[in-house]
């Protein structure tokens, strides 16, 4: 259900910078001069890298490799961690991805109106959420979608733990499923701590709660009241909130049970809403 691509308007750490793009792509896209590498590009260079432009680039066979794109990755401060950047290399992208190229940083549709988010945004959640998924914790992926966010979940807080993904299509279900038996994750869907349900995402899955991690992969108009009450004290969600205008919020619950909400960047997500809804023609 989830789909995701920063804003332009997002500071420079979200938009993927030009700055560490090969000099002569980077000529031929901006029609400037190439500079060295170690200097800094002008303010107004710093701007995402549009989607046609980086499938040109990412869709040679030389780069066509799920480690080249978590370097890639790395490079533009996407992946900031070893830790996630040893997952995103230990799930293949290419496996949750039923059409298309699987490497390029861009939204990719997954069937019933719905889309694997871009790479990039994978990263940003993965790392904003990295400390409360260590082993032995709990984790809910609500609109978990083709499964891979949830199955990166489910590597990182390992057998001892529990990473759950819902989505309200029974079809997307049984698909991540296949996607993830496919995957070096397919030994914890086979033990039981990596699952996924058939479930309206905006009521949560009370059986594994509470969460110490809560990712929502679609934009509700406010933050749901059962995902916060299944939020763990010391436990971080990451949900897109607002209609039109969306930011990415991170939302911790204190150990006394008290919220603090701040704003990670500005987003465009498709909408967390009902089964229906979302079969709908766009």
């Amino acid at each position: 259900m989830c789909a995701c691509l920063a804003a332009a308007s997002t500071s420079p750490a979200r938009c993927l910078s030009s700055a560490a793009l090969p000099r002569r792509f980077l000529q031929g896209l901006l029609g400037a001069p190439a500079r060295p590498a170690s200097t800094p590009p002008p303010l107004l260079l710093r701007r995402c890298i549009p989607f046609h432009r980086m499938a040109q680039y990412w869709t040679q066979p030389s780069l066509d490799k799920n480690k080249a794109l978590v370097e890639y990755l790395k490079q533009y401060d996407a992946i900031r961690t070893d830790k996630v950047a040893e997952v995103m290399e230990t799930i293949d992208r290419a496996l949750f991805v039923p059409e298309g190229t699987p490497y390029i940083d861009s939204p990719m549709p997954i069937g019933f109106n719905a889309t694997i988010s871009a790479p990039h945004m994978h990263a940003t959640c993965l790392e904003l959420l990295k400390d409360h998924l260590q082993p032995g914790m709990h984790a809910l992926d609500v609109g978990s979608g083709s499964g891979y966010l949830t199955a990166c979940f489910a590597m990182m807080v390992g057998p001892e733990g529990r990473a759950v993904g819902i989505e309200h299509i029974p079809e997307i279900v049984a698909s991540s499923i296949e996607n993830v038996q496919r995957s070096a994750a397919a030994p914890l869907l086979k033990d039981g701590s990596l699952s996924f349900h058939v479930a309206d995402g905006r009521l949560g899955f009370p059986d594994a709660a509470p969460y110490d991690a809560i990712h929502v992969g679609a934009a509700a108009p406010e933050i749901p009241q059962p995902l916060l009450d299944q939020l763990k004290p010391g436990g971080r969600m990451v949900i897109p909130v607002g209609t039109y205008l969306q930011e990415l919020q991170v939302v911790d619950k204190n150990a006394d049970g008290s919220i603090s909400v701040r704003n990670d960047a500005s987003v465009r997500y498709v909408p967390l809403t009902s089964r229906s809804a979302q079969l709908q023609d766009p």
